[in-house]
């Protein structure tokens, strides 16, 4: 059997590495928002009547 290495695309890890730096920044802005208006947030979700 032979051994098969594989090694990760640079430009593809460099990719990956920037999307999930953008999604941190994303999701730490959402939680931003969150501590501050956490009332209104919830508010704007609560289901009204039959919906």
């Amino acid at each position: 059997m032979e051994d098969v290495t594989t090694e990760a695309n640079p430009e593809v890890a460099e990719r990956h590495a920037e999307i999930t730096e953008d999604v941190d920044d994303l999701l730490d802005e959402i939680d931003s928002v969150l501590e501050e208006n956490a009332e209104e947030f919830v508010r704007g979700y609560v289901q009204k009547g039959g919906e």
